[in-house]
């Protein structure tokens, strides 16, 4: 007797099913997963220095923190209020061309004081910027050009000043030095602004002039108009 379809064992009929989802299942390769993404290097966390005053360049400053100087008591003459740094002695005038002078110490006694003078000649008085700068720079020699800087301060104050190192010349005019003065520095300024210009000259010892830097930068900055009352 032939057997009928039914009587075959069920397998017979899943085999081509079994065969199939083995080939679908076993024979389909995984795709690999994505190879990480090389990150970048850390970047250094570097500290970003505080930008300099317009117009001041970067030699302005040594880079190191150092607290600003201190200033003293408020001077008020020809129209202007400023402050000397601490530790600069004001002095009569030696001369009637001074609108005021001071003593810059010197960090040791071996080191020697340096000078500031300060003068006015009036309303538009003094010559421009241009002819003071060429001659207080002239008055230095150096193999090194001067060093030129210009800001204006918050008040609307134009300052243009130099920084030259060398030998100071001995004077002709009888308020310098009579002799050549080597290893000097000068720091000298113009300010441009209502009633002005006013011009502010420190010479002196480059040892001790180096030490001032900061200190005559914050006296130029400390400038204010005085009041009409004052």
């Amino acid at each position: 007797m032939r057997p009928t379809r039914f009587d075959r064992p069920i397998a017979l009929y899943l085999l081509p099913w079994i065969a199939l989802l083995g080939v679908a299942c076993g024979g389909e390769k995984s795709a690999p997963a994505p190879e990480p993404t090389p990150s970048a290097p850390p970047v250094a966390d570097a500290a970003t220095p505080a930008p300099l005053p317009e117009g001041i360049s970067p030699i302005a400053s040594s880079g190191e923190k150092v607290a600003p100087p201190v200033l003293g008591e408020a001077v008020t003459g020809a129209g202007i209020t400023y402050q000397f740094p601490e530790g600069w002695r004001q002095v009569p005038p030696s001369s009637s061309m001074r609108l005021d002078q001071a003593v810059i110490p010197g960090a040791t006694d071996e080191t020697g004081d340096g000078e500031l003078t300060v003068f006015f000649f009036g309303p538009g008085g003094g010559g421009g910027v241009e002819p003071n700068l060429q001659r207080w720079a002239g008055q230095i020699a150096s193999n090194a050009a001067p060093q030129r800087e210009v800001f204006t301060l918050d008040n609307g104050l134009r300052v243009t000043w130099i920084e030259a190192a060398g030998t100071l010349k001995a004077s002709t005019m009888g308020t310098g030095p009579t002799a050549d003065q080597p290893n000097f520095r000068l720091f000298a300024a113009v300010v441009e602004g209502p009633g002005g210009p006013w011009f502010f000259k420190a010479t002196g010892p480059d040892a001790t002039m180096m030490g001032q830097r900061d200190g005559f930068l914050a006296l130029l900055g400390s400038m204010r108009l005085a009041s009409p009352s004052a």
